[in-house]
């Protein structure tokens, strides 16, 4: 079977060569012969109304589905959860490699139909295939000036059921919100990481600014105390980004609110959890860096993508890239999304998630204009650990203007990518055409000769 490592993207019929750009000019041009991803048609995993009546806490007419997010077994199988706005609930189901549902029915995932539950997170553990971890912002409003909290669940049957939520927050504070400013901010703030001893990590901030962690030795059953890791109410932290080392280290980023020069900081730990070194800044610039994705290949070296914003915040954004090797330090960053300037005003909220090989795969959000929602995605993979990228591209199929533009409408803090150890691949994505139908949709990968 081959690889992500010699991968270039399969559009429709046709087959668009891999054109390589150096990220580092001191690596020469890998020379052998490209192989291709090929895209199923995409799935409809749910469906829905497109209503969204005026905010009113828990009490809102929002009749809709949104929020997906994926996970993908070493056996192919995809585990998606998203949230259905109308029963305030998550809901789960597992898709084979033929694309067909795995179960009769969607499971309940978080059991809360009397408050909203919204934006997860998903995480498989590594040595028990039937076993899968859920995070998500719970809306409950508990005296503080925003409502959130952070909850949990987790399966051991494959997602046939689920653990009652366990409240990992239990705060006043907003947990769950990523500040950008006291007015605007996107729910969603939150990661899952989980290592192969089965150690959970779960990293969240609150509206007050705060970015907190919370692990657990035994696979979800207890949680250690909170862990305070950077933030304050003048400079909010927001969108955290987990990723677990081959020893593994926990490694975390992050990028901050209320400022126009915001850079991505980051820190990792020694201690399993316990303590973090020192937070740095990544990549510094005087533009906007936000919404951070790092993930850790199996030779250690750290990879990070995120949107950079050179005027400032809600301005123009282009997706970054930069890496560091094992005991080193992250060099400076390249800009993947510039191809994609004539079509889309913008591009963002990138997700980043290496594979077998050194191979890496980049989805990103793709916008028509800078203050507008997200038309479709952008795609772009490398085969030589980063060094390397091919041509971006549009995911085929996520430009389909006949069913609206992208969620979250909640929030762009999504993961909505996941790859194996197989090389195969699984991209999620929600539509909303107003007043119309709302969809949930899977887009399955398969690395072709």
């Amino acid at each position: 079977m081959p690889s992500l490592r010699t991968v270039f993207l399969l559009l429709g019929t046709g087959i668009l060569g891999l054109v390589v750009f150096m990220v580092d000019r001191r690596v020469p041009t890998p020379s052998r012969p490209p192989s291709a991803v090929s895209w199923t048609p995409p799935v409809e995993v749910a469906s829905g109304a497109a209503t969204r009546g005026r905010w009113r806490m828990n009490d809102s007419d929002w009749r809709f589905v949104d929020d997906p997010t994926v996970a993908l077994s070493d056996t192919d199988t995809a585990y998606v959860a998203w949230a259905h706005h109308p029963r305030r609930d998550l809901f789960f189901q597992a898709y084979g490699p033929d694309d067909t549902p795995r179960r009769d029915s969607a499971t309940n995932v978080s059991q809360t139909p009397e408050t909203f539950s919204w934006l997860p997170r998903m995480a498989l553990h590594p040595g028990a295939p039937d076993t899968l971890y859920v995070l998500w912002q719970e809306i409950i409003f508990s005296g503080g000036s925003h409502g959130g909290d952070i909850l949990f669940a987790r399966s051991t049957d494959g997602g046939r059921s689920f653990s009652p939520p366990r409240n990992l927050s239990q705060s006043p504070a907003g947990d769950g919100k990523g500040r950008l400013t006291a007015e605007r901010w996107h729910n969603g703030s939150l990661d899952l990481a989980v290592d192969s001893s089965g150690t959970l990590y779960a990293a969240w901030t609150e509206y007050e600014g705060r970015l907190w962690l919370r692990r657990s030795p035994d696979g979800g059953r207890s949680f250690s105390s909170l862990v305070y890791i950077a933030g304050s109410d003048e400079t909010p932290a927001r969108a955290p980004t987990l990723a677990i080392d081959p020893d593994g280290r926990a490694h975390l980023a992050w990028t901050v609110g209320e400022t126009p020069d915001a850079n991505i900081h980051y820190t990792h730990s020694n201690t399993s959890g316990r303590t973090f070194d020192t937070p740095r800044s990544i990549a510094p610039s005087m533009g906007h860096s936000d919404a951070p994705t790092l993930a850790i290949d199996p030779t250690g070296t750290r990879h990070l993508a995120y949107g950079e914003r050179p005027d400032g915040p809600f301005q123009t954004s282009h997706v970054r890239y930069t890496r560091a090797p094992p005991d080193s330090s992250f060099g400076p960053p390249t800009v993947l999304s510039r191809r994609h300037a004539k079509a889309y005003d913008s591009a963002g909220f990138p997700s980043l998630r290496a594979g077998p090989d050194g191979a890496l795969c980049v989805l990103w959000e793709l916008f028509s204009t800078v203050q507008g929602r997200p038309r479709a995605l952008g795609f772009i993979a490398s085969q030589t650990e980063g060094r390397t990228f091919s041509r971006p591209t549009v995911l085929p199929g996520s430009e389909n203007l006949v069913h609206g533009f992208n969620g979250s409408q909640q929030g762009l803090l999504l993961e909505k990518l996941a790859v194996n150890a197989r090389g195969h691949l699984v991209v999620v994505n929600s539509t909303f055409q107003p007043n119309t139908t709302s969809h949930i949709w899977l887009y399955h990968g398969h690395a072709a000769p």
